[in-house]
């Protein structure tokens, strides 16, 4: 039996290999140097694996493919291995659903002991893959920046009534686990298995070596995708735009990166996981997202976003103040309340090509709607320079208001303080200061006068004069 084991476990590792390099040109790169991948093998020793099947029993001839796979993992870098297996404590019957342990844990150069606790199983309970699933979150210690990959090896359904499926997608949305790796001995076990994680049908032993070997091969390599920012005309000529890749079903941040063009002047490949799927936040203003998007394992894969941008320019018209204090202009889509950027003055930022409406946070506010940015084109917008109006109140404990006359109507645009002295920036206008003391107890002590300002300039506002 070792012998045809180990004939079946080359053609395997032949025929596996072929398959993942398939793809002409793509290079496969190993997985991020500073990201440790920890792979949980979950194996099935309910007294079902005690059948016959091909060459040996199921669980003699699982032993065998998964203990040749771990020489493989020997001594790999940034790789953790740890076996937990079921149905092998209480004998069946009593069905015992609790029948679950955790064998090795993970940790450095630990084959050898997986290898002893794999061969030392001995099939005979029951089958319960929901709790077995729900107790391996246990299993993954705390890392901030580890893959964790589970591959359970069974050959029947939850004999307890659990539900797998739902226990699998609750953890990966926690992000215990990215999509696990199902591998079904027998036939007629998809239908109800797939929905736990990634399957493969497993009818045969050299179908079981081809599985384990790809699901390896999965897990300890990246594979290659480019994110194209499409212009209005459909060309890849937008970059230097920050990306975040996301999780899709955690929704943890995965990698983050600033788009580039490589030498050649098309968008530079990035090398990422192809077990999760993603959804992209493309950082533009205002930021475009891409759901779902899967990676063919071992393909180069070009991800299309349309991005086209035009730049928009704020600057002041006329005379500037050197001590004048900067403010911000919200920046909102035409039509929308949320604020999507706050723009400097006198600087130049990049929009998705669209019309824009903006407050400028001066006093008083100035608002521009229906600003139209075009496809590579600088949209120039000139605010009036500022002016200055020192407010000379004459004694303390002065209460007041500034109004200013749009539409021949005085409109209020801020309340005064209580000091002698007030310096105000304000936008080019005819302005009115009305005052009184606060002790005051006659409405006709009210103090109001009427002002000019104009850009760069300071007027002197000085009340009962």
């Amino acid at each position: 039996m070792q012998k045809n084991s180990l004939i079946i476990f080359f053609l395997a590792i032949c025929i596996s290999f072929s398959s993942f390099s398939q793809s002409k040109g793509v290079k496969v790169a190993k997985v991020d140097a500073f990201q440790k991948t920890r792979i949980l093998f979950i194996v099935d020793c309910s007294n079902s694996m005690y059948s016959k099947w091909q060459s040996d029993t199921k669980i003699k001839i699982v032993q065998s493919v998964l203990s040749n796979i771990l020489d493989t993992l020997s001594g790999r870098p940034n790789l953790e291995i740890a076996l937990r297996a079921f149905g092998h404590l209480k004998n069946y019957p009593p069905q015992d659903c609790d029948d679950t342990r955790l064998e090795t844990s993970f940790s450095k150069n630990n084959i050898e002991q997986i290898r002893a606790k794999l061969k030392a199983l001995v099939p005979k309970g029951t089958t319960p893959l929901a709790s077995t699933l729900e107790k391996c979150a246990e299993d993954f210690p705390e890392c901030n920046s580890c893959r964790n990959i589970v591959v359970m090896i069974s050959d029947g359904l939850d004999d307890c009534g659990g539900d797998a499926c739902a226990i699998s997608q609750e953890l990966q949305q926690k992000g215990v686990f990215i999509k696990p790796f199902i591998v079904g001995i027998g036939k007629g076990l998809r239908e109800h298995l797939e929905c736990i994680g990634t399957f493969y049908d497993a009818s045969n032993e050299i179908d079981f070596s081809i599985a384990l070997n790809n699901i390896v091969n999965l897990a300890l390599y990246n594979t290659t995708c480019q994110v194209n920012l499409l212009d209005s005309y459909n060309e890849s000529t937008e970059t230097n735009v920050p990306m975040i890749f996301y999780d899709s079903k955690s929704k943890l941040p995965r990698y983050s990166f600033i788009h580039t063009f490589n030498n050649k002047g098309i968008s530079d490949t990035l090398f990422i996981d192809p077990l999760i799927n993603y959804d992209i936040e493309i950082h533009t203003i205002p930021h475009i997202r891409i759901d779902n998007i899967s990676l063919i394992p071992g393909r180069h894969t070009n991800i299309p976003a349309k991005t086209p941008q035009g730049s928009m320019v704020i600057k002041y018209k006329g005379k500037e103040l050197s001590s004048l204090k900067t403010f911000p202009i919200l920046v909102k889509k035409k039509g929308e309340k949320d604020v999507i950027n706050i723009h400097s003055i006198n600087s130049s930022e990049k929009y998705i090509v669209g019309k824009y409406d903006l407050e400028v946070m001066t006093m008083p506010r100035l608002k521009l709607d229906n600003i139209e940015v075009g496809q590579s084109s600088t949209t120039t917008i000139e605010i009036p320079a500022l002016g200055i109006a020192n407010i000379n109140k004459g004694k303390d404990g002065m209460m007041g208001s500034l109004f200013v006359k749009e539409n021949n109507v005085w409109e209020f645009v801020t309340s005064l303080n209580d000091m002698i002295n007030e310096s105000i920036n304000l936008l080019p206008g005819q302005y009115m200061v009305v005052t009184r003391l606060k002790a005051s107890t006659k409405t006709t002590q009210t103090i109001s006068k009427e002002f000019k300002i104009e850009s760069g300039q300071v007027t002197a506002v000085i009340l009962g004069k």
